[in-house]
């Protein structure tokens, strides 16, 4: 069933257990994961990013998520993430995505607040959700690579400001997380995240979640992450099925699916118990649902 973040985090939040939100930029990405959250009778959030779409436009990952998340067996939220711009995040809404991220976090604080607010009040009028980002998550390499990443953490004092003012329904941090490969292993900072989740009492997202070690997933649960972004791992699951079918034999494209479905499949597994996710009152979330 295809539903918003709120009818997904909500009760996340108050049953203390994370949702996995996972790109999905082809249709076996987008089976592994659909297909693995109805096994274990746990929610998910699907999607794209901005910058992904590269590899897949908006419009054709709606053709196939769309309709594959109404099918579905499970509550799934389909996500625009990281929204660079009006206009897309505009788009991702048009073409019946549920919920959209508007990633202002490298503006100004005021322009932080009052783009997301506009982006909040069109979304709740259509039935959508909102999450927004205070500080900034940057990336492992490449341009995004921040030189010092504790000055850009969220300020507890301000995210309680920022969620008032804005109206968003969850809240990404930063709080030592970080897009891509981590080349060294990644020092949360638990106690900002329970800061943060006691001050706003919203849903928190951990961006930059592959790569985490076990631990740290289970701590940042238990102090407010309600929602946990995974791709780089995903990914790569997809890429070592496709090597390990040629390594068997596989002589075509349609010979490799099943190797790349099962590894990533695998993956998503492998966090939905992690994260908790599968012990989900799926009869509750359906009950609000078609209330």
């Amino acid at each position: 069933m295809l539903v918003n973040m709120n009818e997904i985090l909500l009760p996340a939040k108050e049953g203390k257990y994370g949702v996995g939100f996972f790109n999905a930029v082809n249709v076996e990405m987008a089976r592994a994961i659909i297909e693995t959250a109805e096994e274990l009778h746990s929610p998910v959030m699907v999607g794209t990013a901005e910058v992904l779409l590269p590899a897949m436009s908006l419009e054709n990952v709606a053709d196939y998520l769309i309709p594959m998340a109404r099918r579905a067996s499970v509550p799934v939220c389909v996500h625009y993430d990281h929204g660079l711009t009006f206009e897309k995040c505009m788009e991702a809404l048009k073409l019946g995505f549920s919920s959209v991220m508007y990633d202002c976090s490298t503006s100004e604080y005021e322009t932080n607040v009052k783009n997301v607010a506009e982006m909040v009040t069109i979304c709740h009028a259509m039935g959508a959700t909102v999450e927004g980002e205070l500080g900034h998550v940057g990336d492992n390499e490449g341009a995004g690579r921040l030189e010092k990443p504790s000055d850009y953490y969220t300020d507890p004092k301000i995210a309680m400001d920022y969620v008032r003012r804005t109206g968003i329904d969850a809240l990404a941090v930063a709080v030592g997380n970080a897009h891509g490969d981590y080349r060294f292993p990644p020092k949360l900072d638990f106690e900002r995240i329970e800061t943060i989740a006691g001050k706003t009492g919203i849903p928190l997202v951990l961006h930059g979640g592959s790569g985490l070690a076990d631990g740290d997933f289970r701590t940042a649960v238990e102090k407010g992450i309600c929602k946990v972004n995974i791709f780089t791992d995903l990914d790569k699951a997809g890429k070592a099925g496709a090597e390990q079918g040629l390594k068997e034999g596989a002589k075509t494209m349609m010979g490799l699916i099943p190797y790349e479905i099962e590894a990533m499949k695998a993956v998503v597994r492998e966090k939905i118990l992690l994260f908790g996710a599968d012990h989900a009152d799926i009869k509750i979330q359906s009950r609000k649902i078609n209330d």
